[in-house]
């Protein structure tokens, strides 16, 4: 079913339909009317390259998110579906590009064929040209993430370095004295990913700020990477007695290193870190963590792309995020002598 023959069924021109139903020009209410029944009994509906060239929308977002590495880990999965699902409450489409730089052919066709309406970023880096590329061109775009010089941009963002520098507070208060730090892969240090040099940059200054003795650990995203990333913590340092992390992917492996080692969790050793709460709560014990907001973050970051959408004039905004550290079961009292690992009962922290 097309235009033209709605337009015959009402005895009215093409163009008539096409004004009545984009609204550009005024139709009379007895024509508008006539069309409209005419368009519910065929259960007529305009296509969207139709609907884009009657009035300038696709009504379709880009959420452009490389994979960090050679697959997407939990998190990042709940973080796609969280825009897809912000954006169908505005009616809106998500087209997913994998697009790592602005030469990326994938990011030029998603700006140059204006498949989307705007564009919200991930796995953001501190220098990062997608950012500076749909700045200078003036494209619609909110950023899951910071650079490293977010001022006047529209972005939603985690405070890693408060909420890392949180956990490390919290293993202190408990009395540890020799904490690691287990980060994202080496590759995405070197390529600066904000979320692992922030989250570096938080640990550091914490741990010097209570005296304690540490090392920092790059790690693959994947359990094996996880245990062997344990196994070398215990192997320098065999009084190490609690980890922060920052790589839920390797979550699983470091927890398994532990048990290998005959390290109990939370009576030998205990763990923290920043990661999605479903996640955290997968392991046994449940890990004490800053749990990542992600529908929220995705929510907000869809809600500012379509402010902008709407009002291109307006000033830009963005949010900083600080949830608080949410009290499990995997961290407790450095040389405790508990034997069941019993610790005291669930809370919260402030982040």
């Amino acid at each position: 079913m097309n235009i033209g023959e709605i337009a015959k069924r009402a005895g009215v021109s093409r163009s008539t339909v096409s004004y009545a139903l984009s609204g550009k020009r005024p139709v009379s209410e007895d024509t508008r009317r006539r069309i409209q029944q005419v368009v519910d009994e065929l259960g007529y509906r305009p296509s969207a390259s139709a609907r884009a060239l009657a009035n300038g929308r696709t009504s379709t977002i880009g959420l452009v998110f490389p994979p960090a590495g050679n697959h997407y880990t939990g998190m990042q999965l709940d973080f796609i579906g969280s825009v897809v699902e912000a954006a169908a409450a505005y009616d809106y489409d998500v087209l997913l590009s994998p697009s790592g730089v602005d030469s990326d052919r994938s990011f030029q066709r998603l700006l140059g064929e204006r498949r989307v309406d705007g564009a919200i970023l991930m796995e953001i880096r501190l220098a990062d040209d997608r950012v500076d590329h749909l700045a200078d061109l003036g494209f619609p775009s909110v950023a899951i993430g910071r650079t490293g010089d977010p001022e006047g941009g529209w972005w939603v963002g985690l405070d890693h370095t408060a909420l890392v520098a949180a956990c490390v507070h919290h293993l202190a208060d408990l009395g540890h004295r020799k904490v690691a730090f287990v980060n994202r892969p080496e590759q995405l240090l070197h390529a600066g990913y904000e979320s692992a040099h922030r989250g570096l940059d938080g640990f550091t200054k914490a741990a010097a700020e209570r005296g304690l003795t540490v090392e920092t650990y790059c790690c693959g995203d994947d359990a094996a990477s996880g245990q062997a990333c344990l196994e070398q913590i215990l192997h320098d340092d065999p009084a190490t007695t609690a980890l922060v992390t920052l790589n839920e992917a390797a979550l699983g492996g470091l927890y398994r290193g532990l048990s290998e080692a005959g390290r109990h969790v939370p009576r030998d050793f205990s763990v923290t870190g920043v990661v999605a709460g479903r996640w955290a709560e997968t392991v046994t014990p449940q890990l004490t963590a800053a749990d990542v907001p992600a529908a929220e973050m995705g929510r907000l970051a869809v809600e500012l792309l379509v402010e902008r959408l709407d009002h291109p004039d307006v000033a830009p905004r963005h949010h900083l995020l600080v949830p608080p550290i949410s009290l499990r079961a995997s961290t407790g009292p450095a040389n405790s002598t508990s034997s069941d690992g019993s610790r005291p009962a669930s809370g919260s922290l402030p982040g």
